[in-house]
């Protein structure tokens, strides 16, 4: 499909296409929860590396992980720390959760700092989310250079400089909670 509008992105994502944009960190390549395959026969990912899941609020983020773990509260203090902002919380998954990524318990859920993304994920609900790039190569940054890389994915054309450098180029933090608290398991953009 290539660059489109933003509303043909929006439109797109919710009929299960995978679609990219800017984020605080690298352009998402990204698609609805029920479509993780997708993501992964496209990139050539390995299906042990998971995805992200992105929304737009914590509220959103809630079916997909274990609300009645007791240690519900202190992901909460955290992900109000921290959300929007370009850390990844690791946290223990619901049976919904655990669907997304094969052979997973745990799903990385993250709320980007970035206004368009908050945009579009406010329209499409939640979303799995990774780098705009081939596994194990760096991630594009550029609109124009992922609907050249990948002309199936319906990137967002309007809005925005296609031929800008989107985001920080840093990847988010990932920390993942244990039953004795926070490990960091990738250092990126913020400091835990």
């Amino acid at each position: 499909m290539g660059l489109v509008c933003l509303s043909a992105l929006i439109a797109g994502a919710r009929s299960g296409k995978l679609v990219s944009f800017p984020t605080d960190t690298v352009p998402a390549l990204a698609v609805r929860p029920d479509r993780s395959g997708d993501i992964f026969t496209l990139k050539q990912r390995s299906p042990d590396k998971p995805l992200i899941l992105m929304a737009a609020s914590w509220q959103e983020l809630l079916p997909f992980i274990d609300r009645a773990n007791s240690d519900l509260p202190k992901w909460e203090q955290t992900a109000h720390k921290y959300f929007p902002g370009a850390i990844t919380l690791v946290l223990p998954a619901s049976d919904r959760g655990c669907t997304l990524n094969q052979g997973f318990t745990t799903l990385g859920v993250r709320i980007p700092d970035n206004k368009m993304a908050i945009a579009i994920l406010q329209q499409t609900g939640a979303m799995l989310t990774t780098s705009a790039n081939k596994s194990n190569e760096p991630p594009l940054r550029k609109m124009l250079e992922i609907s050249t890389s990948f002309p199936s994915v319906w990137t967002l054309g309007d809005v925005i400089d296609i031929a800008e450098t989107t985001g920080s180029g840093l990847p988010s933090t990932v920390v993942e909670w244990k039953p004795e608290g926070w490990l960091v398991r990738r250092q990126g953009a913020i400091s835990f």
